[in-house]
């Protein structure tokens, strides 16, 4: 009778023990869903608030964006292409030149130099001189064209610019490489054409020339000058050229 009494109170024990076990899973597995389901919601609040504020960005970003002024691009655009265009020699190739570059660069960009600075030749001085406005900020001495290659006169714009020319005689047809050594010194800058000839400064390793009637129109200077000088203008720069 004790027996079957502590039989039924261990079974009684195993099924609460068992009841206890299912319970504690199954609130177990109740908060870990619960967990997974906010952490869910959650992600998904920041990443709409993210979304919604870089659009409100975007937003605000373009409408504080000046309106493009398409005519005055096109115009601008339609000018400087005139420019290059009107600044850039072509050589007849079929007519061999007298005097020209033997290696011409390309030409250098239109720049706010040209706008701001203008260069006085005077031929009787044998002088350049470089205005700022109305106020001569450089001046340097020249050498200029000799009887019957006299330096053409008038108004003229720079043309070409290139570092380190090279040369062609325009009598014996010897052409001289690009060098300090050469005829051409570091620097040229032409400013004259006739689609044959090409006229320019241009620096010289002869300094004792300077000052002197004996190009065959160019204008020759020192090469520490020239250097300056390559500085102070650009493509579209005036070169006004007097006896």
């Amino acid at each position: 009778m004790t027996m079957g009494r502590n039989e039924s109170v261990a079974r009684i024990v195993m099924l609460l023990c068992f009841g206890t076990a299912i319970l504690s899973l199954a609130v177990h597995w109740h908060m870990i869903a619960g967990k997974r389901q906010f952490e869910e919601s959650a992600s998904t609040r920041l990443r709409r608030d993210a979304t919604m504020a870089s659009g409100a960005v975007s937003a605000s970003a373009l409408s504080s964006m000046p309106a493009a002024k398409s005519g005055k691009v096109e115009k601008n655009v339609t000018r400087e292409a005139q420019l290059a265009k009107n600044n850039w020699l072509v050589v007849d190739q079929a007519k061999k030149p007298k005097f020209f570059l033997a290696q011409i660069a390309q030409p250098k960009s239109v720049n706010s130099v040209a706008g701001k600075s203008q260069v006085v030749v005077d031929l009787s001085d044998r002088r350049t001189y470089v205005y700022a406005q109305d106020e001569v900020i450089a001046s340097y001495p020249i050498a200029v064209g000799k009887k019957g290659w006299e330096t053409p006169t008038g108004s003229f714009q720079v043309m070409h610019m290139q570092y380190y020319p090279a040369w062609r005689h325009p009598i014996t047809g010897k052409v001289f490489a690009a060098g300090t050594d050469s005829p051409l010194g570091d620097r040229w800058i032409g400013f004259w054409s006739d689609g044959r000839n090409q006229i320019g400064f241009h620096g010289t390793p002869d300094v004792e020339v300077i000052g002197t009637a004996i190009s065959h129109g160019c204008l020759r200077m020192r090469n520490p000058d020239v250097r300056m000088l390559y500085k102070q203008v650009g493509l579209g720069t005036t070169v006004i050229v007097r006896e």
